[in-house]
């Protein structure tokens, strides 16, 4: 893997960024995805599935199954140089143009099965479960609280979040509405509390917050923010474009400091918006655009697009299978409206079409072996 032919694009993530980008470009160049598993997941699907697992089977999806002319290595990247990554089961993998996509620290098992029965295990300890704690009050610990009471009501849930307000990536309204919306529900919500993630062992039923209050649940959930995946490059080349916060620092073409040959894309970019999958997505295919200019001997500067953040205003929290909450340009909507605006399928079938899909479970083509 250390010859190129010039038009070798090495893309590092298998997430929703990285897996599209693969697969729009495979048939442009010579596609390499490096990723830690065999399949990627459609994110904004994980928490529906954890009270149905069934819609799973739709949105972990083999790496297989979409790219049929790129190559997979199924490994970390452990290592960077300016022509090669160097990867955790010992291969170096040569590059022409490298896109850094590792998104987020996460742990998740290399295979897709795996993968499978973890969502089935989370649903039989939620049916199991008179009450559940979700640690986190984001928009991921919001939505897995709509998704339990809607349904099923009888439970009690409650929300634990470190900030004086949930939902802190959208505007106040928006906080005040979720807050309504959940404890219209039954949900409790504790604000400006904690809990001492590295005091809770994973069968725990008792939990004390910051503020000393404690709560009894037959299973937990957490669901706050995880850091950049970005250590990996702190010792590399790339080290200096590193930001403090382990974001990779990129320009308007979404290029890492400058460097010709070195894009990145999805959360690990310090582009000034919110961190969403279908936004990670808009920059995987401005980046397509730009490598297949790349690809084809185009340099000029003013041929390559460019990436125009998004406005904090346009954010759609759902709500269960019903209701959403969606902060606009000029108002903020909650209930059956917007949520008749997001797809009962959480856009499934419409990001499966995008990677060439059926709305069918995979198949067993392969792709071209290392």
């Amino acid at each position: 893997m250390l010859r190129c032919s010039g038009d070798r694009v090495v893309i590092v993530g298998g997430g929703i960024a990285g897996a599209l980008l693969a697969k729009t470009l495979q048939n442009h160049a010579d596609v390499v995805l490096i990723d830690p598993k065999e399949y990627f997941e459609i994110p904004w699907a994980n928490l529906r599935a954890k009270v149905d697992p069934a819609a799973v089977e739709r949105t972990v999806i083999p790496h297989s199954d979409y790219l049929t002319q790129a190559k997979v290595v199924v490994a970390s990247a452990v290592g960077i140089d300016d022509s090669v990554v160097l990867t955790s089961i010992g291969r170096a993998v040569a590059y022409d143009f490298l896109v850094v996509a590792t998104g987020r620290m996460c742990t998740r098992p290399e295979k897709r099965s795996e993968r499978l029965e973890m969502f089935q295990r989370d649903k039989e300890l939620i049916a199991a479960a008179q009450s559940v704690l979700i640690i986190g009050g984001g928009p991921i610990g919001v939505e897995l609280a709509a998704e339990i009471v809607m349904s099923s009501p009888e439970k009690r849930v409650t929300i634990v979040h470190g900030a004086p307000r949930l939902l802190t990536v959208m505007g106040a309204r928006a906080s005040a509405k979720a807050l309504e919306w959940l404890r219209s529900k039954n949900v409790t919500v504790l604000l400006d509390q904690t809990i001492d993630l590295a005091a809770v062992s994973p069968d725990a039923t008792e939990f004390t917050t910051s503020a000393g209050e404690t709560v009894a649940a037959d299973c937990h959930f957490v669901c706050t923010g995880r850091p950049v995946a970005s250590g990996w490059l702190k010792e590399s080349f790339l080290r200096d474009h590193v930001d403090e916060n382990g974001h990779l620092a990129v320009d308007d073409h979404l290029r890492v400091g400058g460097l010709k040959n070195v894009f990145a894309i999805g959360d690990i970019t310090d582009v000034p918006e919110a961190k969403q999958g279908h936004l990670a997505q808009r920059q995987a295919m401005v980046v397509s655009r730009n490598l297949r200019l790349l690809v084809k001997g185009v340099a000029r500067e003013e041929k390559l697009h460019r990436y125009k953040p998004a406005t904090k205003a346009g954010i759609t929290v759902t709500l269960g299978r019903r209701d959403a909450l969606s902060e606009l340009p000029f108002m903020t909507l909650i209930g059956h409206i917007p949520g008749a605006v997001k797809p009962r399928d959480l856009f499934i079938s419409r990001t499966r079409r995008m990677m060439g899909l059926k709305s069918k479970l995979h198949n067993n083509v392969m792709p071209r072996a290392m």
